[in-house]
């Protein structure tokens, strides 16, 4: 299976809105975001994986000046840029694979993730994207990452997922990653069932 070729089809062929995992806001990623920078409106944010997602939106309002969006689809970078009009010249966009992307090192101070990590069901898939979150996030810097929990669904848009506790999905980053927090929470599909959710939330500590 192609990854981009398989992004690419859900976005051209479905609505933001009728996603599983869309929400109106991401309040509890914005409210871990705020939390980690004190509201710093120059600290630099990656959104990994955001899809259409309206995060970008919430930060572009709160007075973000860096933030970074990335993800596999052109059709999302796209439809998203077109949604913000003007405000998207602000916002760095990346069409990539997360897993092969070349990232600055030592540049971002908040790495965002919500419902893409655990759509890594190959062990060398997951080892090269914390290779990227290690790289790319400044020491003392954060790494917000969002799963399915242990109760959450096997399988996505098609495709398999790795359901995570939060001592799993930590194991999956190592001792580097510092846990400060983690959470679930039940998301509501537009479609009226629940997802559980977990979110992790790590400080980077010196090697």
């Amino acid at each position: 299976m192609d990854p981009k070729k398989h992004w690419e089809t859900i976005y051209q062929t479905k609505a933001p809105d009728t996603v599983s995992w869309y929400r109106p806001h991401l309040e509890k990623s914005l409210d871990l975001i705020l939390k980690a920078v004190n509201h710093d409106s120059k600290a630099a944010i990656i959104d990994v994986g955001a899809g259409e997602a309206t995060l970008v939106d919430d930060l572009l309002d709160r007075g973000f000046q860096n933030i970074t969006v990335l993800d596999i689809s052109k059709k999302a970078i796209k439809d998203t840029k077109q949604r913000l009009g003007s405000k998207a010249s602000a916002v760095t966009w990346m069409i990539e694979d997360i897993t092969r992307v070349e990232l600055a090192a030592q540049y971002f101070d908040v790495w965002h993730d919500r419902a893409v990590f655990h759509f890594l069901t190959d062990p060398a898939d997951r080892e090269a994207y914390v290779k990227r979150v290690a790289q790319s996030v400044k020491t003392g810097g954060h790494v917000i990452v969002a799963t399915f929990g242990p109760e959450g669904p096997e399988k996505c848009s098609g495709l398999n997922v790795v359901r995570y506790d939060a001592e799993s999905l930590h194991d999956q980053f190592g001792a580097r990653f510092k846990l400060v927090e983690h959470t679930s929470e039940e998301h509501e599909t537009p479609f009226g069932t629940t997802q559980q959710f977990l979110y992790c939330y790590c400080k980077v500590e010196a090697i």
